[in-house]
């Protein structure tokens, strides 16, 4: 065997920054050189409130969406520069360039005459740019994010990020919780219609602007709320909580152990048709030309109504099952792992099975549970992915055998009685759920309330055997 290449070493030291001050043209620190560098620390929520966010539309003038409309673009240009100066450091000088390095490269891309135009921005929105792009390198180093892309015009989200220098708040004495936001740059406040009331006497801890494919423009304000915990639900006639086992599916969106279902909305099925003659009169318009600009716009409205009405629904479905129940119980699953690539014999059906898994949205249904147990004092259980929800018997628990996603109910071999595929496994998934629950019961201390979540992978034993 041939000599394996080794890979070449970092450059660091005095041999490192002279590299990026002479090649990269990255200047040195020109404040506080005798203080050593400490990194820079995020907001951090205090321990009796939680990070919530509030979503509005707002209508901009026609000044405000100009100037919004070169932020989204300095934004993204400011992040793309981030993202080819630190690969391109790496690749042909073996130079690590972190986040502080990045924004002193900000500041020598204002003094140049070719774009000086970045000064029109707010500099707080583009260092929070490429802030992002440390924090993408930072999931990426940890293995739990791919690898940082270029954004591009028209397929990356146009978004804005303002920290609280950034903004003017004044809130309305008349309407505690609303009142005037003025973002930097800009000498109007912005036109918006306040659907719900912030909390009262909170300031934002930062804003993000956003504009999607549609041209609508919505501000995300993030705020530290306390958020009181609901009554805590039990067995009527004990102190036993109350759980329930959640199954996830396509033939009714989620089914509980005790047999009640939720429809799936199927809404891509619902407006397949519009979206089909809308694609067709797409194809027909001219590349380049206005009247192809509106014909896709009229999609992106379609696509925003759906994607409305599959959070407001998923929304209302989250709460009340928290609201309903003290645990509850669901299976880890994979969303990206089902949503495979379909390739080879049957692609086709795979293809519309990654589709009628799209719309089911189980990913955001399963994070909204996470983020409400914590908020309400409730607990979510995820069991093993491998546990056997399906095949087993929910009343003897039994083995049976492998069943294709098209059979919805099995007889038990064991003991005879039938089963309905996804009441039995929400069932098991329950049972499973509160083994668990009690085995992290037992091992707190006295008085001390079980945590909002328990996942599987947290015991040594995993799921018993079948």
């Amino acid at each position: 065997m041939g000599d394996v290449a080794e890979k070449p070493e970092a450059v660091r030291g005095g041999t490192a920054r002279t590299i990026k001050r002479e090649t990269l043209g990255i200047g040195d620190r020109s404040k506080h050189h005798a203080r050593k560098a400490t990194p820079l620390k995020g907001h951090v929520k205090r321990a009796d409130t939680h990070h919530r966010l509030y979503r509005f539309r707002f209508y901009p003038t026609e000044q405000q969406a100009e100037q919004l409309g070169r932020t989204f673009g300095a934004c993204r240009w400011v992040y793309n520069e981030g993202l080819a100066l630190r690969a391109g450091a790496w690749e042909r000088h073996r130079v690590s360039v972190g986040f502080a390095e990045t924004c002193r490269a900000l500041t020598g891309w204002k003094r140049n005459a070719e774009t000086a135009w970045l000064k029109d921005v707010s500099s707080t929105v583009l260092q929070q740019s490429l802030r992002h792009l440390d924090q993408a390198y930072s999931r990426f180093f940890k293995g739990s994010g791919g690898r940082p892309r270029r954004k591009r015009k028209g397929r990356s989200p146009d978004t804005a990020v303002y920290v609280r220098t950034g903004f003017r708040w004044t809130e309305d004495p008349d309407r505690p919780g609303t009142g005037t936001v003025t973002l930097a740059k800009q000498s109007r406040p912005l036109d918006i219609r306040w659907s719900r009331a912030l909390p009262a006497g909170v300031v934002p801890v930062r804003l993000a602007v956003t504009r999607d494919r549609a041209g609508r423009y919505f501000l995300s304000a993030l705020v530290d709320e306390r958020m009181a915990p609901l009554p805590a639900a039990f067995v009527r006639g004990s102190r036993a909580p109350k759980a329930t086992g959640v199954d996830v599916g396509l033939a009714s969106l989620v089914t509980l152990d005790d047999g009640t279902r939720f429809d799936h909305p199927r809404l891509l099925r619902r407006y397949a048709e519009k979206l089909a003659r809308l694609q067709r009169e797409l194809h027909k318009k001219v590349r380049g030309s206005r009247n192809r600009g509106k014909a896709k716009q009229k999609i992106a409205r379609v696509h925003g109504l759906l994607a409305d009405k599959r959070k407001d629904m998923l929304d209302k479905l989250t709460t009340r099952l928290v609201r309903e129940n003290q645990v509850l119980v669901v299976e880890d699953l994979s969303v990206m792992t089902l949503l495979r690539a379909a390739r080879g014999r049957g692609r086709r059906r795979k293809a519309r099975l990654n589709q009628a898994i799209a719309d089911a949205s189980w990913g955001e249904l399963l994070r909204q549970l996470r983020y409400k147990c914590g908020w309400y004092g409730r607990t979510l259980v995820i069991v093993d992915r491998f546990f056997p929800s399906t095949r087993r018997c929910s009343a003897c628990h039994a083995m049976g055998p492998r069943m294709d996603v098209s059979v919805r109910e099995w007889t038990c071999p064991a003991c005879g009685a039938l089963l309905d595929r996804d009441v039995n496994a929400a069932a098991n998934l329950r049972d499973e759920g509160m083994r668990l629950y009690w085995l992290m019961a037992a091992s707190l201390p006295p008085g001390r309330k079980a945590p909002a979540v328990i996942k599987a992978s947290e015991f040594e034993e995993g799921p018993p055997a079948a």
